[in-house]
């Protein structure tokens, strides 16, 4: 079948918006296929720094033929009904079909279609995926309307190796392209997707990120292994690295053996956030005073010229940080922080200075619940936290916050717990960055956390959809991470209020209400992304977190994964399914009577033997059950529920809960409720899907 071969071919787009940029084109155009009618059995985007590209393999020639039939109203309706049927099939009277039924004659008009050819549709739908292409920042330039990330130089668009005629940014779509900016920049024609890669690939420009990613890294480590060094590995520069350039072309520099005095930290933000280097490391572990760069043409003298300038340039950046490093430390941290009063933590949230301020009592409070951490140490590391920012050396690698302060930390005296406490209490940062594990270090991080997240959604600042600023989504799987990896018994309700309560002390001159109750639902829905990939159901989540008073999250996962066992099992299921109906029926029954029918059982009442042996073994079960909840024997308490399976699908058998006798229906009824309340005080049984 044939394939669709898209182009867009522009001035250098941002490293960071290219992979973003490429599934959004495949999107929007298998959309729009798709609403078209049009199948496909193969998509693949591709970006470069200078274009996005899109193949789409087979696609049909044409859209499918349609026939539709309608009914219209009956051969004996008002003229006007007729007319009005008429003009809304887009038919006439003699090409309508009469056909007989027991309600009468009614027209019918069968309306056929032919599907049109595929190049056809593609004109508009192309150009609409390019007018529609979000990217996160887009500029117009000349005197025309269109928007694109920088801008457009040409568009190739070929389906079945015939150009697809659709104009955008007033250029009109073609069957060229142009290679390497410097080393093959003349224009060439395709015919389709192989002979495009292929002439790209002639004319030094490799098309899939993902084999420029491989060609960095070999070129780098074959560099390295001709010194017996090896190349640190860095994904994210990777990436970034493939990402602004289409030919890479990997050089080895040096730098002075005199900066390897620096901290490791500095020299290698110095090389990858400035200049997008490698670094290497000796034998030994250490870093080498060597780096790996990638340029984007071959150079003529070996690369010789190109690496003065790399040189150079890196040269400047380390004198820059060996000066930071020096003048720091002759500044004590503790004679750092009445300047962090000079920097604002958010507008209506006051500075970082009073922010520090908070995190000095909260982190000697949550002590208390982190077993090893000494309060005092905690307060010390909190007065500490934020004293590099207004260092030097932060000032110029703002990457290396925290950590610049356990160096100067360290440097001054202070005690070790304290000076890992500042570097590790921003973490973790993501799924995959380190969980702080030191008790000083996880009450630090675990209060700062949480400050911010009281204080942003206390003035309404909570994340929306996309959007999340100030990245409260990342704090709060931090503070699970924190809880859950370190099993802290964590009591997250009173803790909010204690972040809370900081806040409360030094007004900023907002209204404030405390937010713990909404941040509870937050943290739910935070950690059902973080057990999403260990395979724990959502709505267990939500049913355990339902409960009155639980919110220590090790407590409440123990209760998930006894909850998950014992829904796997025949017991489980079909006692859900019995909680449903039992809860269902008392429902519909307290909406008709217009109350509740909760209360004690009435024993006299029970005349089946199947309702007294139901209310016998629920009796039973409540008392097992809550014992074992009291002891944390959440498997105890599901195995207990177990025994509910057989007297309450014998009682459904053979018992009318509808009965004609008002107080014998109202006992059953009751006895249906308890079935609700027992199980309930394990989980929320109405949370749970399936």
């Amino acid at each position: 079948m044939p394939e669709l071969l898209l182009e867009f071919f522009s001035e250098e787009i941002p490293a960071r918006m290219q992979a973003r940029a490429a599934d959004d084109l495949k999107r929007l155009v298998l959309e729009g296929l798709k609403a078209a009618e049009l199948a496909h059995d193969s998509a693949t985007a591709f970006a470069t720094p200078r274009r996005l590209a899109l193949r789409v393999g087979g696609i049909p020639a044409a859209q499918p033929d349609l026939r539709e039939e309608r009914r219209g109203p009956r051969v004996d309706a008002p003229d006007k009904a007729i007319q009005g049927f008429l003009r809304g099939a887009g038919v006439t009277l003699e090409a309508c079909e009469q056909r007989a039924s027991d309600k009468g004659t009614f027209l019918y008009a069968v309306i056929q279609r032919r599907g049109r050819p595929t190049v056809e549709v593609l004109s508009g739908l192309l150009r609409q995926a390019a007018e529609q292409l979000p990217w996160p920042k887009s500029m117009r330039w000349g005197a025309g309307q269109a928007r694109w990330v920088r801008p457009l130089h040409a568009i190739l668009a070929l389906f079945d190796g015939k150009i697809v005629p659709f104009e955008f940014a007033g250029i009109a779509a073609g069957e060229r392209t142009h290679g390497h900016r410097f080393l093959s920049p003349e224009p060439f024609a395709v015919t389709g997707f192989d002979e495009y890669r292929a002439k790209l690939q002639s004319a030094h420009v490799v098309l899939d990120a993902s084999d420029r990613c491989g060609r960095i890294w070999q070129d780098a480590r074959r560099l390295a292994e001709q010194e017996s060094l090896t190349v640190v590995e860095d994904r994210g520069l990777l990436e970034e690295l493939a990402g602004l350039v289409e030919w890479p072309v990997a050089l080895m520099g040096r730098f002075a053996e005199s900066y390897l005095a620096l901290p490791p930290e500095v020299i290698v933000t110095a090389m990858r956030a400035h200049q997008r280097y490698l670094a290497l490391r000796r034998p030994d572990g250490g870093l080498a005073p060597r780096f790996i760069a990638i340029g984007n043409v071959i150079n003529a003298d070996g690369g010789a010229r190109a690496l003065a300038g790399y040189e150079r340039v890196l040269k400047a950046r380390l004198a820059d940080a060996g000066y930071f490093w020096d003048s720091d430390r002759k500044v004590r941290l503790a004679d750092r922080v009445p300047a962090l009063s000079g920097i604002v933590f958010h507008g209506s949230l006051g500075s970082v200075g009073e922010k520090v301020a908070r995190l000095q009592t909260l982190a000697a409070d949550f002590a208390d619940f982190v077993p090893g951490a000494d309060r005092d140490l905690c307060r010390s590391a909190a007065l500490l936290a934020k004293a590099d920012l207004v260092s030097g050396m932060v000032g110029e690698f703002p990457e290396l916050q925290g950590v610049m302060g356990r160096y100067y930390a360290r440097d001054q005296g202070e005690r070790p717990e304290v000076a890992e406490a500042i570097a590790e209490h921003y973490a973790p940062l993501g799924p995959n960055d380190r969980c702080p594990t030191a008790p000083v270090s996880v009450a630090l991080a675990l209060a700062d956390k949480l400050d911010t997240l009281v204080g942003f959604f206390a003035i309404g600042e909570a994340p929306t959809g996309s959007r999340d600023p100030f990245a409260l989504r990342r704090a709060a799987l931090g503070v699970i991470r924190l809880i859950v990896e370190n099993r802290l018994r964590l009591p997250l309700r009173k803790v909010l209020d204690l972040a809370a309560f900081e806040y409360e002390q030094a007004p900023s001159g907002v209204s404030w209400s405390r937010p713990s109750a909404v941040l509870l639902e937050f943290f739910a829905d935070r950690l059902k992304v973080h057990l999403r990939e260990a395979g724990v159901r959502h709505d267990l989540i939500a049913a355990v977190f339902a409960l009155d008073g639980e919110d220590d999250l090790v407590r409440l996962l123990a209760r998930v994964r006894a909850l998950q066992e014992f829904l796997e099992t025949d017991d489980g299921a079909n006692l859900l399914t019995a909680y449903r109906r039992a809860a269902n029926i008392v429902r519909i029954e307290e909406k008709k009577d217009g109350r509740a029918h909760h209360g004690e059982v009435d024993p006299q009442a029970l005349r089946e033997p199947e309702e007294r042996t139901l209310a016998d073994r629920l009796e039973d079960v409540d008392g097992q059950s809550q014992r074992a909840l009291a002891r944390e024997d959440f498997a105890g308490a599901m195995a207990a529920l177990a025994a509910l399976r057989r007297p309450v699908d014998d009682f459904f058998a053979k018992v009318t809960v509808n009965a004609a006798d008002t107080s014998l229906r109202i006992n059953r009824l009751r006895l249906l409720s308890g079935i609700r309340a027992t199980l309930s005080r394990v989980a929320d049984f109405a949370a749970i899907e399936g």
